[in-house]
């Protein structure tokens, strides 16, 4: 399952949003905005509620129309693009359902496996490994046999990452996975985040309002409000322009975390506050 991930195949270009404009409901959501993703590449993305995050994931993911611009995967116009068992995808309410749900974390993972081709039928010997190594990969081996519903906020979480990982998809969408997690499981997702990126390559696309922690995990930047503020993250990087330039200026960031070295839960927030200078 893990693969190199030298220089040169981080060079690859797996998203490509260029100049793009979505418009619903007569109203511009994105607004010519630019941004591209490479091979082992963690976007992180962040920006005011209603800003346009998550249309962004949406529109990658072809799942609304573009007003103009263009979105390539792997190289292909995403109107063009079908091989969609390449993107795994964690929505920002998937964890939100029927309480008393009865399936087991194994028959939920197990669903990743699923595409029209295998409706109705069972997984062979390979989707079931597959299943399995997802299961472990989340840490979830102890409660594999138990009903989704008995489980914490934070394991139903790592559930449905497992589900988008278990076709060991090459671009992983994540919609604020790590909201309602407390601090301690945000610490093990970036955590896991950087090790996708190290031992299987895997790209990755993340909104997410905890902005010290997309800063520590990722290595690009995108900060979204209808416009897109877009930059590698470096060691050093401020990136208080681009925030209240997203934010308004009437918003002071506070930054309490070190990283450098990411090693810091109880400072791992930023606080942000209206109406300072």
């Amino acid at each position: 399952m893990s693969y190199s991930v030298g220089n040169e195949a981080l060079k690859e270009k797996v998203v490509e949003v260029i100049d793009v404009t979505v418009r619903i409901n007569n109203l511009i959501v994105l607004d010519k905005v630019s941004v591209d993703v490479d091979r082992g590449d963690v976007l992180g993305i962040v920006g005011p509620n209603g800003g346009g995050k998550t249309t962004l994931l949406n529109a990658v993911l072809g799942l609304i129309p573009i007003e103009s611009g263009q979105i390539r995967l792997f190289g292909t116009d995403i109107r063009r693009f079908k091989d969609f068992h390449k993107v795994g995808y964690v929505a920002q309410n998937a964890i939100q359902f029927d309480p008393i749900f009865p399936a087991t974390v194994r028959e939920i993972v197990s669903l990743g496996c699923l595409n029209r081709a295998r409706l109705g039928r069972r997984l062979g010997k390979e989707q079931n490994e597959e299943v399995e190594k997802a299961i472990d990969l989340m840490g979830l081996r102890n409660v594999a046999d138990r009903k989704i519903s008995d489980l914490s906020g934070g394991q139903k979480q790592r559930i449905f990452i497992a589900k988008a990982l278990v076709r060991k998809p090459k671009l992983l969408l994540l919609d604020e996975a790590t909201a309602g997690l407390d601090q301690c499981m945000q610490d093990h997702f970036h955590n896991l985040l950087r090790f996708l990126k190290s031992e299987y390559g895997i790209s990755v696309m993340t909104v997410n309002h905890d902005l010290s922690g997309v800063i520590c995990q990722a290595n690009k930047l995108a900060v979204v409000n209808r416009q897109l503020h877009y930059t590698p993250i470096t060691p050093g990087l401020d990136p208080s322009k681009m925030l209240q330039d997203a934010y308004g200026e009437h918003f002071t960031f506070i930054f309490h975390h070190d990283h450098q070295t990411c090693q810091a839960p109880e400072a791992s927030t930023i606080t942000i506050k209206e109406g300072g200078s």
